[in-house]
């Protein structure tokens, strides 16, 4: 087996690590030792000639290089990283996956002691105050670290590799947690192959003995029926509602059925609510949770990739009506978020492709890093093949997107801010809305809808001048890679129009539009009704003259 050491400047990870492979005869593994040997050069003239960004590029080669882990049960290889080598989402995916990931901590002012004692450069120190340096730190890097086993590792150094060898025989699986924050609107955690364990973790926290889990027949039969057996093996009493799948689960009829099953269960305020499905159960299970005895905590077991990067995010529940989407809803922040990329594996195609509409949209919102990703990963996500499952690609864009919603949220929680608030993640989404709406929530999926919705935004802020015109060609084109957006869509562009009418963000009589720029968005409320229906009739009519994608009578 392997044994990965990660944590802060300053937590020993070297010493700790030669000491523990010594003492199991284990091969020992200094990552930094190995890209400065590669280099042919120290670490700080590696940041001197090449910048944070090209000692990040070999520091990933190094990870790679590594190979996959060892399986078998003795200790073999002792890992030390960088204190910054789990900040990349690809270095996590090989580090903590199928390996012992022990995070040494300590507090920020024995540390910053340490480096001040040290003879060892630390460029990313140099010229600042250590302790306070350390601090920073410690706040941005411990949703990356906390997947790991944390151990003091101020301790005597005898002490700490004491308490990593009482977990050497702890069973390893193929999969581990790739992040974990506790933020202000839920705890966060994103993995391979933890849901039982997260949510264990979730209502342990919650102090609850019971649990009613909230799902739809295909995500019951995917995962939650594991998840509930796992549960009652931990002594967890487990109830079952079931919904129906898609968006019929989100009618006021469906949520009236629903809350009879929780009278007839005898729910009470401290059963959490755990709702294991896509984003439309999400929606309607948050909302019951919100509505059931005027609020019950809630905890979100994402199985699709757009729940996974989005809709569980935020807090956000809502029912429908016929005249809109999402009309009749609640604020209500979710206990904690599991969302577990090992359930993605079974998703057909086309729900993995229209998930990506989601991910652009945020890659538009200034995402660099994510718009490279999809340019060059996209389509394997978007086919479900293998390699974008194995090489961590597929999770890297669950982490990206779902950590930027956080970001976003946690700073509007309640979407009251202009441009740089939560009215931002609706870029797209107003046609994408309508489409829905006009199309009966039949034969499209919503990614696939904020994709149109998408290719009106950069439009009308392209004939606005707010759009520069190589970044709105950049999202079409990423759009076109992926077959998003293509098709004709058999409805009427004057549906389209008439309903944007009901649209939530509407105010003073006049539609809010989010319009992306080179790196955000802008909101304006001054769109002339003549540039809404020209983006409505060019989105109708597709990119290809393809077949109908969506409408009435599919």
């Amino acid at each position: 087996m392997d044994v990965v050491l990660v944590g802060l400047p300053g937590t020993g990870k070297t010493a700790v690590g030669r000491r523990l492979a010594r003492q199991h005869g284990a091969a020992f593994l200094d990552l930094d030792a190995t890209i400065e040997a590669a280099a042919g050069r120290p670490i700080p003239a590696i940041f001197a000639d090449e910048g944070e960004a090209g000692f990040r590029a070999r520091e990933r080669t190094a990870v790679a290089a590594l190979g996959p882990p060892d399986p078998s049960p003795t200790l073999s290889r002792v890992i030390a990283t960088g204190g910054g080598t789990p900040i990349d989402a690809r270095n996590r995916w090989a580090l903590y996956r199928g390996r012992l990931a022990v995070w040494l901590d300590g507090p920020a002012e024995i540390l910053a002691t340490r480096l001040r004692r040290s003879r060892v450069s630390r460029p990313l120190l140099a010229g600042r105050d250590a302790e306070s340096a350390i601090a920073a730190l410690a706040a941005a890097r411990e949703r990356v670290y906390a997947p790991a086993l944390r151990v003091n590792g101020v301790a005597p150094l005898g002490a700490v590799v004491a308490a990593v060898e009482r977990h050497l025989d702890d069973a390893l699986g193929p999969g581990g947690g790739l992040l974990r924050a506790r933020t202000p609107i839920g705890t966060l955690e994103i993995g391979d192959g933890i849901a039982a364990a997260g949510v264990a973790r979730a209502l342990d926290g919650l102090a609850a003995r019971r649990a009613i889990l909230v799902s739809e027949p295909k995500a019951w039969s995917v995962a939650g029926e594991a998840l509930a057996a796992a549960l009652a093996r931990d002594g967890i009493a487990v109830e079952t509602v079931l919904l129906p799948r898609g968006e019929p689960a989100k009618t006021l009829r469906v949520i009236e059925r629903a809350a009879r099953e929780l009278a007839r269960v005898r729910a009470e305020r401290r059963d959490p609510i755990v709702a294991v499905g896509g984003g439309a159960l999400g929606d309607a299970a948050g909302f019951l949770a919100a509505a059931w005895l005027r609020g019950v905590p809630v905890v979100h077991v994402p199985t699709t990739l757009v729940a996974q990067i989005d809709s569980s995010i935020g807090g956000k529940t809502a029912v429908d009506l016929p005249e809109g989407k999402n009309l009749v809803g609640a604020f209500h922040q979710p206990a904690a978020i599991v969302a577990d990329v090992a359930t993605l594996r079974t998703l057909p195609a086309r729900q993995l492709r229209a998930a990506l509409g989601e991910a652009v949209k945020m890659g538009a919102l200034g995402d660099e890093r994510l718009l490279d990703l999809l340019e060059t990963d996209g389509r394997a996500i978007a086919a479900g093949a293998r390699p974008a499952f194995d090489d961590g690609a597929i999770a890297e864009v669950v982490e990206r997107c779902a950590w930027a919603k956080v970001e976003v949220v946690v700073a509007d929680e309640r979407e009251r801010g202009e441009a740089g608030g939560r009215i931002a993640l609706n870029l797209g989404h107003s046609f994408a809305h309508a489409i829905e709406t006009v199309a009966a929530y039949r034969g499209i999926l919503h990614g696939e809808a904020v994709a149109y919705g998408l290719r009106a935004a950069v439009r009308i802020g392209a004939e606005l001048g707010v759009t520069p015109p190589a970044r709105a060609e950049r999202v079409e084109a990423l759009l076109d890679d992926l077959g998003l957006g293509v098709r004709a869509l058999a409805i009427r562009p004057g549906e389209l129009v008439a309903t944007l009418a009901v649209d939530k963000k509407t105010a003073g009589g006049r539609l809010r539009w989010v319009l992306p720029t080179e790196s955000g968005v802008v909101v304006r409320s001054d769109v002339a009704d003549e540039l809404v229906a020209a983006a409505a009739a060019g989105i109708v009519a597709g990119r290809r003259g393809a077949t109908p994608d969506a409408g009435r009578g599919r």
